[in-house]
């Protein structure tokens, strides 16, 4: 797992029981996003795109929380890699799970509060927000300006009602572990397919993917399989 040094701004490496305490980006993706090729992320061209401000928030706020690492999708992965690559996305649950802190930035919200554009944020239709939302022991919501909103333990009856997902399984999931349906085994298949019903992915095998940790299942990525991923999802479940 390849964590950024917030205080360097250099990527790291670590393996197994040697990954530090760090904190997660939740996001969606858009424009001049900050890649694995754009590093190192400390050369002005770098830091003069749009979405390294992602990474700078990031990095900032993980060391008011007292930790020294953060991890952001866009350029904690080398894309090149198809191993890695799928190695990353089953994985990717578990990395949620495990941060000490979650940072939602939902880029479409302008004002403070949980008013009407949270509701409508673009940030609860994605597909790969979902495992977002429900991997990790908490969120923390940011809107454009980086402004704090609010945080998923005090208002899951509110996400609940956007969502569509139980507060049940908005809350203490950490907790609960069964041996085939992993945090939410007392959740019918049905249900968790229901959770991701109104959401979208870009990529048609995505919508597969980005349901394997909700499942606990792995799967080998093929990308332009399209459909017939989510034909192999369900027959693994």
């Amino acid at each position: 797992m390849r964590l950024i040094n917030c205080l360097t701004l250099e990527l790291e490496e670590f393996f197994g029981s040697n990954i530090p305490p760090y904190a997660i980006l939740s996001h969606t993706w858009s424009n001049d996003e900050v890649t694995f090729l754009d590093l190192p992320l400390s050369t002005p061209a770098t830091q003069a795109r749009a979405g390294y401000r992602k990474i700078e928030f990031t990095c900032q706020q993980a060391i008011r929380d007292k930790l020294n690492y953060a991890w952001v999708d866009t350029c904690c992965i080398d894309k090149r890699s198809s191993s890695e690559l799928s190695e990353a996305i089953n994985s990717m649950f578990a990395w949620y799970r495990d941060a000490i802190y979650c940072y939602a930035y939902l880029s479409d919200v302008l004002e403070e509060g949980m008013g009407e554009q949270f509701r409508k944020s673009r940030w609860f239709t994605r597909g790969w927000t979902l495992q977002e939302l429900l991997a990790p022991r908490d969120v923390e919501f940011y809107n454009c300006e980086w402004h704090w909103l609010g945080r998923k333990s005090g208002h899951s009856k509110l996400i609940s009602e956007i969502t569509g997902i139980d507060v049940t399984a908005l809350k203490g999931t950490r907790a609960r572990c069964h041996a085939n349906g992993g945090m939410f085994g007392d959740h019918c298949v049905a249900k968790r397919m229901s959770w991701a019903s109104t959401r979208e992915t870009t990529r048609t095998e995505d919508m597969a993917y980005c349901l394997l940790g909700i499942f606990n299942i792995n799967l080998p990525l093929l990308y332009g399989e399209g459909d017939r991923a989510f034909r192999r999802l369900q027959e693994e479940i």
